[in-house]
């Protein structure tokens, strides 16, 4: 049951990897890159820059890693879009779709050869991902997609018939699904732990609780004012994501802030949690008001997440909704205790696709839509070789057209009716 006196409310991921308390550095006077944002891309921006030689600091509001990259449920995709295949297919044609789309699965690679070159302690394991289909006008969508993937990807993604999807989810919820063996799932807040150590290791200054209240160009130099005093900078990088503030308006008017919540359950026994979920892998399903889910590291309990609101609630409320949806899926989990809910805010845009380049001289990726634990590396690692001016950072993302909308300033008052509608159409179709 859910009783929120005795539910924490933080990140299961926190209590083997809380996050870093201490003072920060003394401010520098100057850096030749300067990073706002020290999560997954900016991290993995300064790492990149700092091992090329540069000197490099980060900036950061709150503690290192308070967002998205250390309370994100911790799956890992080979196609981190919001856009269906065949929907990026129809905007841009079957070259720069197959094109866009490889781009997801060299983030894959790029991510695990980090863990790997680094030797990062991080539960990462390719254990692949189950997407259930909620309701049977679902499935020739979904089957479209799987032979498409097919052919033009390559990809090992098959489809999965209701009689043997207790390979991957011990449940008769959905009516079979798909499962693509490419993706995996990961410890987030200990990726970025050890992400932050090497980036430390490499000469890094890492600025806890100094938010950038303003930037300004002077000539061939960036000023980044802070509370705690300026720095001057040959190159800025932002990698804020769905924490994108006012100092940036411009990049702050492209990002919308969706608030995802997550919920871990009591431990529970081991045999219990492989029946439920067999292949340790992560679950998604075909619900537009999409929810994923997964067992824990140790396969001691099921972490139940989604966007039942999208927008930021208190805590509890999101927790009662996905703890009533798990009973739904599992019913034998409909009265266990939740030991710890959360919540974060997921970085989207209004054209469902990933950003990375270059405005007014700021050097910005994100955009990662709720699939950016692999992207996100990714595009910080190709943001700093762009900011170096390094023919290597070339991306299929590389400064398109990024939309906004008449009006929007960063305030996402348009999530409730969208979620409304999201949860009518996941009903009625």
């Amino acid at each position: 049951m859910l009783d929120p006196k005795k539910v924490k409310n933080a990140p299961f991921w926190w209590d083997e990897a809380p996050r870093p308390t201490g003072q920060p550095p003394e401010l520098p006077k100057e850096a030749d890159i300067a990073v706002i944002g020290s999560g997954f891309t900016g991290l993995s921006a300064a790492l990149t820059a700092a091992r090329a030689g540069r000197q490099v600091t980060v900036f950061e509001a709150e503690e290192p890693g308070h967002g998205a990259s250390s309370r994100n449920g911790g799956g890992v995709g080979a196609a981190p879009f919001k856009l269906k295949y065949s929907e990026a297919e129809a905007k841009l044609g079957r070259e720069g779709a197959v094109r866009l789309f490889k781009e997801g699965i060299a983030s894959i690679t790029h991510l695990e050869h980090l863990i790997e070159s680094e030797q990062i302690r991080c539960h990462y394991k390719r254990s692949g991902r189950f997407t259930g289909i909620h309701r049977a006008s679902a499935e020739a969508g979904l089957r479209k997609e799987v032979d498409l993937m097919q052919d033009r990807l390559d990809l090992d993604v098959q489809m999965v018939s209701r009689a043997d999807q207790h390979e991957h989810i011990g449940s008769d919820y959905y009516l079979g699904g798909r499962f693509n063996a490419r993706d995996g799932v990961v410890h987030p807040a200990l990726l970025h732990q050890g992400l932050l150590e090497r980036a430390e290791q490499a000469g890094v200054t890492v600025l806890a609780h100094t938010p950038v209240q303003s930037v300004k160009r002077e000539g061939a130099t960036l000023t980044l004012q802070t509370p705690r005093g300026a720095v001057k900078a040959n190159k800025l990088v932002v990698g804020t994501n769905g924490y994108t503030s006012g100092a940036i308006p411009w990049l702050e008017r492209r990002f919308i802030p969706v608030t995802s919540n997550i919920i871990a359950t009591e431990e529970l026994d081991p045999a219990l949690v492989r029946r439920l979920v067999p292949k340790d892998n992560m679950i998604i399903d075909t619900k537009r008001t999409v929810h994923y889910y997964r067992a824990s590291p140790d396969g001691k309990r099921i972490l139940m997440g989604g966007r039942p609101a999208m927008r930021e609630a208190h805590w509890s409320v999101s927790a009662r909704m996905l703890h009533d949806f798990m009973g739904k899926v599992w019913p034998e989990l409909k009265d266990v205790d939740i030991s710890h809910a959360w919540g974060g805010s997921l970085g989207f845009t209004f054209d469902k696709l990933p950003h990375i380049g270059e405005h007014d001289g700021i050097h910005y990726a994100g955009g990662y839509l709720g699939s950016g634990v692999a992207m996100s590396n990714y595009l910080g690692h190709k943001m700093a070789l762009q900011a170096m001016g390094d023919p290597a950072g070339e991306t299929a993302l590389d400064n398109r057209n990024f939309p906004t909308m008449p009006f929007y300033s960063g305030n996402p008052w348009f999530l409730t009716a969208v979620a409304a509608y999201y949860r009518f159409r996941d009903t009625y179709g």
